[in-house]
C-alpha cells in the first residue's frame, strides 16, 4: 500500500536511510540521521507542499519517495527533485518504480512541470528506474563527491510532465 507519511513513520524512514548512508555511494551523507532529523526533514517537505509518500506491507514501511524544490528561486517552482529509497530486501521487485509512478502522478496533479533525479554512480539500477519512468540523463559530474576513501560522479536525470 502507497500512502502519505505518517509522523511514527520516522523511526522506519531512518532506518532504511541509514543502511544507505552506513554502506553505500548513494547518499552523499555520511553520518548516520536520528529519527527526530527524520521527522524534520518530512516536515520540512510537507511545508513546502510536496509529496512524501511510504510504501507499506504487512503494517512495516520498507520504502519512501519524496519530492522537494528544485530550488527556492521563484523561478523554479515549477521543478522538483525526486528521491526513492527502499529495504535492501525490497529492491529489484518493481516496488520502487510503484512509488515513483504515484509520486509523479501527485506531482502532476499539483502543476509541477519538471522532475529531475539525481545518481552517484555507478548505480545501473537506479539508472534502470529513472529511464524507465521516461527520464533522461541531462548532466553529468565528474568526481564530486568523496566518500569511502574515492572520487564519486553524480549525473542528473530529468523529464517534463
Amino acid at each position: 500500500m502507497i500512502r502519505d507519511v505518517a509522523p511514527n513513520d520516522a523511526a522506519m524512514i531512518c532506518e532504511i536511510y541509514n543502511h544507505y548512508i552506513k554502506n553505500s555511494i548513494v547518499t552523499f551523507e555520511e553520518d548516520p540521521v536520528s529519527p527526530e532529523e527524520v521527522q524534520r526533514r518530512i516536515e520540512e517537505v510537507m511545508a513546502t507542499h510536496l509529496p512524501w509518500l511510504v510504501l507499506e506491507e504487512e503494517g512495516s514501511v520498507v520504502g519512501y519517495a519524496y519530492a522537494s524544490p528544485w530550488s527556492d528561486r521563484s523561478a523554479y517552482r515549477f521543478a522538483a527533485g525526486v528521491t526513492v529509497y527502499l529495504l535492501p530486501s525490497h529492491i529489484g521487485k518493481g516496488l520502487g518504480y510503484k512509488l515513483y509512478l504515484s509520486l509523479f502522478d501527485r506531482l502532476k496533479k499539483q502543476n509541477v512541470h519538471s522532475i529531475l533525479g539525481g545518481i552517484a554512480l555507478p548505480n545501473p539500477g537506479s539508472i534502470a528506474l529513472h529511464e524507465k519512468l521516461g527520464m533522461k540523463k541531462v548532466a553529468h559530474y565528474k568526481e564530486i563527491g568523496f566518500k569511502f576513501g574515492k572520487w564519486i560522479d553524480v549525473a542528473h536525470w530529468q523529464v517534463v510532465i
